[in-house]
């Protein structure tokens, strides 16, 4: 990991709360399970949640934050599986 230091004046604006996707992949059987998180929870509660959640279904999963930019909504990974889980 490589850091710098930042200046917090480069910044316009922030938020306290964010939208945030789960998604579960039970690769053995190629399924995914995606759902939005509806109350406004700090992600290290969401991330221990996610974790145990996965662990009790042997599963794995990626936490996104929602966001948008001009051509429309996305996500940004957080955590857990990056790229497609269900290559081999």
């Amino acid at each position: 990991m490589h850091l710098r230091l930042t200046d917090p004046r480069t910044t316009t604006w922030e938020q306290d709360h964010a939208t945030y996707r789960i998604h579960f992949w039970d690769v053995p059987s190629k399924a995914s399970h995606e759902y939005e998180v509806q109350e406004e929870v700090d992600v290290d509660e969401l991330l221990s949640w996610a974790q145990e959640y996965a662990a009790e279904r042997s599963w794995t999963y990626t936490i996104y934050v929602v966001t948008a930019d001009a051509s429309g909504p996305g996500l940004i990974r957080l955590a857990g599986v990056s790229g497609d889980p269900f290559v081999v």
